[in-house]
């Protein structure tokens, strides 16, 4: 049973620094007023997704990492919009 209590906190742990992590990337790249299409926590399935304003929030099922998706990033820009 102390093995499995260790694993979830590793795991909480390891989600809380990589909310951290790319909350920090969030907020500079809206202080560079670039658009984010997508704040994700985790890789793989979605688990929940919530669309805001202009980004999507969501939590995937793979908690080891996570990623910001900015408008313009792969190239792909068939629109700019300034917040």
């Amino acid at each position: 049973m102390g093995l499995v209590i260790g694993i979830v906190k590793v795991i909480f742990l390891l989600g809380f620094l990589v909310l951290i992590h790319e909350g920090g990337h969030f907020f500079v790249a809206k202080l560079c007023r670039i658009n984010v299409k997508e704040f994700s926590l985790g890789f793989g399935p979605k688990i929940f997704s919530k669309q805001g304003k202009q980004t999507k929030y969501s939590v995937r099922a793979i908690p080891f990492g996570g990623y910001v998706d900015l408008l313009g990033e792969t190239g792909d820009v068939t629109e700019v919009r300034l917040i």
